[in-house]
């Protein structure tokens, strides 16, 4: 399976503007929000905005960086169509 990060600029209720759609061989799986500095201790941390279809946990988790949310999203896909 090939991901695909797209930078974008999602309009969240904060200063989270840093964000990245994730497609996953065409399709749009996740999007991805690096908070920002009003998040004090989670500051540049990865947040799983939104997630469809196998990537639609009940409660989104956070990431360390890019990759690391790449690898857990990876996990949640079937490894076949």
């Amino acid at each position: 399976m090939n991901l695909r990060l797209q930078p974008v600029q999602v309009a969240t209720n904060s200063d989270d503007t840093e964000s990245r759609l994730v497609f996953a061989d065409g399709f749009l799986v996740a999007v991805l929000v690096r908070l920002s500095e009003q998040h004090e201790d989670e500051a540049g941390k990865w947040f799983l905005e939104a997630g469809f279809g196998p990537v639609d946990p009940l409660f989104p988790p956070l990431f360390a960086d890019l990759d690391e949310a790449q690898s857990w999203i990876l996990e949640q896909l079937p490894s076949e169509p």
